[in-house]
């Protein structure tokens, strides 16, 4: 059985997943350990069910994974791959431009609204 597991958080409250990732077995009813390749040395194998997603296999599906570059302290860079729409968020004194970014290792129905001037400035 494989399993999409849960790595890390871009904004509040908004789940990032990884993988799939193959469960190795179940050590108690609500913890998995999990296979996780080279470049995951630093991450501890066992896994709460909560981190973890059903991967749902899709004929369509071509899997090309990309390792993830994790630092030390368990992080990783987040890079733009392009930007899908743009929009004017109008309050009463102010018109704020914003830019729905897609971001790399995620999909598209979890690309962010960011401020359209942040972006050149942060990803040059």
């Amino acid at each position: 059985m494989k399993r999409v597991m849960r790595f890390g958080k871009k904004s509040k409250l908004s789940p990032r997943y990884i993988g799939p990732f193959e469960i190795l077995h179940r050590i108690e009813p609500v913890a998995y350990r999990v296979a996780l390749p080279p470049a995951l040395v630093g991450v501890h194998n066992i896994f709460h069910i909560s981190m973890l997603r059903k991967y749902i296999p899709n004929s369509t599906h071509i899997f090309d994974y990309e390792p993830l570059q994790i630092q030390e302290d368990m992080t990783y860079a987040e890079e733009p791959v392009r930007t899908l729409e743009k929009k004017e968020q109008v309050l009463r004194t102010q018109t704020i431009p914003l830019v729905k970014v897609l971001w790399n290792n995620h999909a598209t129905n979890e690309a962010s609204w960011e401020l359209e001037e942040q972006i050149p400035d942060k990803y040059p």
